[in-house]
């Protein structure tokens, strides 16, 4: 018994609305529209009967007369699935026009055609959800641009930052990946060449079309991009992937800026930190001293699966002749999965976001784990500064040793050793020990960042 996929291993992208854009039902409403406008395009520039283009339109409209699943298996024979799907689009047209039906086109045509309007159709709620999350980061940026944490760089505390910067941080990604998207969804081409891109089989089969003394292939190939609201491509893409791999470069760009998010978030929610937390939503297995952050966690897998995807696709950069023999049909499957992680991931992101948890007074607190060291980096400037850097590092570590053989703070160590060096005295270790008066920039580059639209 034939059983779709239901999503039952794939969380991230289960209910979301590029799982629906991108399913077997998309990619043949895709299909059949492509075919449909290709007839239309031929009518409008002489190349059909005026009829034609309403007749195909008209067949291909009810998908519920193509069986997804016969056509999957017809598909062995020919390659792909284009074959049979024409052949079943010649069989519900009038008689009259069933000449016109996918007519010098070939497959790689349609599909081509058809994933570029999938890609389409997925984007756009892909670029909403991106929005959300970038408003919903703009939020937090702004209501926590002073409250300060530790900055931690190879797993270690290393000096003050705030959350509002590391927040404007994720937006700055967020808003690449939105631009990135934007620009190739614009750009996605329509794919029309015939047998080997040359565009004359539309004139072959129309000898006697009034065109004017102009080869009809360039005017048709506008009038079918511009029937689908696809870009007009300079050549046809059958070995040129340009449109392809830009888009895989854009999805796995994604894909990264929001797992980028993700990993803060799984590790700023730690038991052991709990500076950040998931909202939390109906999960009966979640014991009570648990917060799993679970679309973190889902947007990570998305982030470690989209490299190997798009590395599939821009292996297939490399295709021979004018039409090649498997670098184009290796694209299908991870062009989709990459579209539905993505589209997962985005949706995903805009509801972790949305319902982000920040905990100031656990910033604050593990602001103090080293006892004061974190500021170590201000202290070793302003002593630098009466006796030299050499022997300001050295009281700088003596001190630090003291504190934590002692288990005391590191500003009560240095009230002694201000004691001991006379050209420390009067500096204000009050000051100069508060993490929160050292975060420099912080407040102004979030600011900065949140100019941003």
């Amino acid at each position: 018994m034939y059983e779709s996929d239901a999503g039952l291993l794939a969380p991230g992208r289960a209910g979301s609305p590029a799982e629906t854009a991108t399913g077997d039902s998309a990619f043949l409403r895709a299909m059949l529209d492509a075919e449909a406008a290709l007839t239309r395009a031929q009518s409008d520039c002489g190349l059909a009967p005026a009829g034609a283009g309403q007749a195909v339109t008209a067949a291909a409209a009810d998908m519920s007369r193509f069986d997804v699943r016969d056509l999957a298996l017809r598909a062995r024979a020919g390659g792909d699935p284009v074959v049979p799907l024409a052949l079943d689009l010649v069989a519900r047209v009038a008689k009259d026009f069933r000449p016109y039906v996918h007519r010098g086109a070939t497959s790689q045509d349609i599909l081509d055609t058809a994933a570029m309007l999938v890609a389409a159709r997925t984007l756009a709620p892909v670029l909403d959800d991106l929005a959300r999350t970038a408003d919903a980061v703009a939020r937090i940026a702004t209501a926590h641009r002073n409250t300060p944490m530790a900055g931690r760089a190879l797993t270690q505390h290393a000096a003050p930052i705030t959350f509002g910067l590391k927040a404007a941080g994720w937006r700055a990604l967020i808003l690449d990946a939105r631009d990135r998207l934007s620009a190739v969804r614009e750009s996605l081409p329509a794919q029309l060449g015939g047998a080997a891109g040359t565009l004359a089989s539309f004139g072959a089969y129309a000898p006697d079309a009034d065109t004017d003394g102009i080869d009809p292939g360039l005017p048709l190939l506008q009038m079918f991009a511009n029937e689908l609201g696809l870009a007009e491509p300079l050549l046809p893409w059958h070995t040129l992937r340009t449109p392809i791999a830009d888009l895989a470069g854009a999805l796995a760009f994604t894909a990264g800026a929001l797992g980028k998010t993700a990993a803060d978030v799984l590790t700023l929610s730690r038991t052991e930190i709990g500076e950040v937390a998931e909202a939390q939503g109906e999960n009966p297995s979640v014991l009570a001293h648990r917060a799993d952050p679970v679309r973190a966690t889902l947007i990570a897998a998305a982030a470690r699966r989209a490299p190997g995807l798009a590395a599939t696709l821009y292996g297939s950069l490399t295709a021979e002749d004018e039409r090649p023999a498997g670098a184009w049909h290796a694209e299908w499957e991870p062009l989709r999965e990459l579209l539905r992680l993505v589209g997962g991931a985005a949706r995903d992101a805009a509801e972790l976001t949305g319902g982000l948890r920040v905990v100031p007074y656990a910033m604050r607190e593990n602001l103090q784990l080293t006892d004061g060291l974190i500021v170590s980096e201000r202290l070793a400037a302003a002593f630098a500064e009466r006796i030299g850097r050499r022997r300001a590092a050295e009281v700088l570590a003596g001190a630090a040793v003291r504190a934590r053989a002692e288990t005391t703070d590191l500003s009560d160590v240095l009230t002694d050793v201000l004691d001991e060096e006379p050209e420390l005295a009067g500096i204000d270790l009050a000051e100069l020990t508060e993490p929160a008066r050292y975060t420099g920039c912080a407040g102004a580059l979030t600011d900065r960042a949140l100019d941003r639209g």
